[in-house]
């Protein structure tokens, strides 16, 4: 069962970055693998009541990785971690599977309080670098976390959210399992949300300051009649 998900882990790491030209090469010199092993490690520790062992063995994989587990965090299959440095995926954290992060990825807490505090990332989820994923909300599958998106509400299934705070972008098409956004941005090129809003404002402005300019000529015009 270690085999094969040591496997099917370097393999997707394989198809995924461009950038990977052997098997060997992933083995000896991808962090985010590296993490996720540590992790197998970390967990089952944790799991048999051995938390100081636990979290001793996070702390090297940290050291030694630059990438931040907590071991009670559960974590699906065949996960990517990018470049990885800076990653922190905090204790009641739940990842589904085939999920790609980029690097200084947070899955925080939006505030201190007891039971379930950090996110829970559906399956095929795409999470850019530096983006922040806090609270107890849900991401569905086949969603995209823009890069520096911070996201404080639940993101629906095959949505694309990016800014700060996040908020979703439209697609001409529907994110599916074998399609893959680099850094969580959409295909489209969509911008921010907040930019969108912002030049549709600037526009309504610039259309009532021709109308206003066309009511004053109306006015003058007027005035010079009535004198004339």
């Amino acid at each position: 069962m270690a085999f094969m998900f040591l496997r099917e882990t370097i393999k997707t790491y394989r198809e995924r970055d461009p950038a990977a030209r052997s098997y060997v090469e992933v083995v000896f010199c991808y962090p985010g693998l590296h993490s996720v092993i540590w992790h197998k490690l970390s967990h089952a520790l944790w799991n048999r009541r051995l938390y100081f062992l636990g979290r001793f063995s996070s702390h090297i994989s940290r050291w030694l990785t630059g990438i931040e587990i907590h071991p009670a965090a559960k974590i699906g299959r065949r996960l990517v971690i990018d470049h990885g440095m800076g990653v922190v995926i905090g204790e009641t954290a739940e990842i589904g599977d085939d999920c790609y992060f980029y690097h200084q990825v947070t899955l925080g807490v939006a505030r201190t309080m007891g039971g379930k505090r950090h996110p829970t990332i559906g399956n095929n989820v795409i999470i850019g670098t530096g983006a922040k994923v806090l609270g107890p909300i849900t991401v569905g599958d086949n969603a995209r976390i823009g890069s520096n998106a911070v996201v404080v509400d639940p993101v629906p299934a095959d949505t694309t959210v990016v800014g700060m705070p996040a908020r979703p972008v439209e697609r001409r098409t529907k994110p599916n399992p074998t399609s893959f956004d680099p850094y969580g941005m959409p295909c489209d090129g969509s911008p921010d949300p907040v930019q969108c809003e912002i030049e549709g404002l600037r526009a309504e402005l610039a259309e009532l300051e021709i109308k206003v300019a066309r009511l004053a000529d109306q006015q003058v015009r007027q005035r010079q009649s009535t004198i004339a």
